[in-house]
C-alpha cells in the first residue's frame, strides 16, 4: 500500500515539474498580443535557426533582385532566385526585410490552409500563379503537412533581413513567368530559370 502511493506521489511530482517547466518557457517567451509575440525568439543579435538547427543567415548572398514588392507597414519581399530543379519541382528563393518598428512573425504568410496550422510563422502559404496557364501552384508539404519552405522561428526583428525558400510543383515548361502570391504582399512577378543557370 505504501508503494503504491509513494509512486502516485512520484508521478503527480514529475507531471508538477513538467507542466511547471513548460509555464516558465511560455513566460520566458510571451509578452504581446499574436503578432507581436516572439515564440521561441532568440537575440536580436543571433542569426534565426530552422528546425534543423542550422542557422539562418541575416544578409541575403545574392544581390540579383528578379522582383520586389512593399507591403504595409515597411515589410519588404524580394524574390532572388527561382529556378526550375530536378524531380520537376520549382525553387524560389529571397529576403523579407522588417520595417515595421515591431518583430515580424509571419502569422499571416503560414496560410489558413488546416494542413499547414502546424507551421507556424512561415512562408507556408505561399503559392504561384501560372497566368498563362490559369493555374495556381500550392507550396509542397511533407506527408505530415510540413512546408518545404522556410519558418521564421522566432520572426524577423525590426530593422533586419531574413532569408527564406519555397518549393513548389513546376508549371509547364513552356511556362517562364509565374506571380509569387504571400499574405497580403502585392503580387511579385518573376521568370524562371532552369536550376543550371
Amino acid at each position: 500500500m505504501d508503494y503504491r502511493h509513494t509512486m502516485m506521489g512520484r508521478r503527480a511530482l514529475g507531471a508538477a515539474a513538467i507542466t511547471a517547466g513548460l509555464l516558465l518557457t511560455v513566460a520566458g517567451c510571451g509578452g504581446g498580443d499574436d503578432e507581436t509575440s516572439d515564440k521561441g525568439a532568440s537575440s536580436s543579435s543571433a542569426p534565426a535557426k530552422n528546425d534543423d538547427g542550422e542557422q539562418q543567415s541575416q544578409q541575403p548572398e545574392s544581390s540579383t533582385v528578379l522582383a520586389e514588392v512593399k507591403g504595409e507597414g515597411g515589410l519588404t519581399l524580394a524574390v532572388t532566385s527561382a529556378k526550375r530543379d530536378d524531380g520537376g519541382f520549382v525553387t524560389i528563393e529571397g529576403t523579407v526585410t522588417n520595417n515595421t518598428g515591431r518583430r515580424f512573425v509571419a502569422a499571416e504568410w503560414r496560410g489558413d490552409e488546416r494542413e499547414l496550422e502546424g507551421n507556424g510563422g512561415s512562408i507556408a502559404g505561399a503559392s504561384l500563379i501560372d497566368q498563362q496557364g490559369k493555374k495556381k501552384y500550392l507550396i509542397l508539404r511533407d506527408t505530415s503537412g510540413r512546408c518545404l519552405c522556410t519558418q521564421f522561428t522566432g520572426g524577423v526583428p525590426d530593422g533586419e533581413t531574413a532569408q527564406w525558400f519555397a518549393q513548389f510543383p513546376a508549371p509547364p515548361e513552356s511556362t517562364t513567368k509565374v506571380d509569387f502570391n504571400v499574405g497580403s504582399m502585392p503580387p511579385a512577378p518573376i521568370e524562371l530559370s532552369e536550376g543550371g543557370e
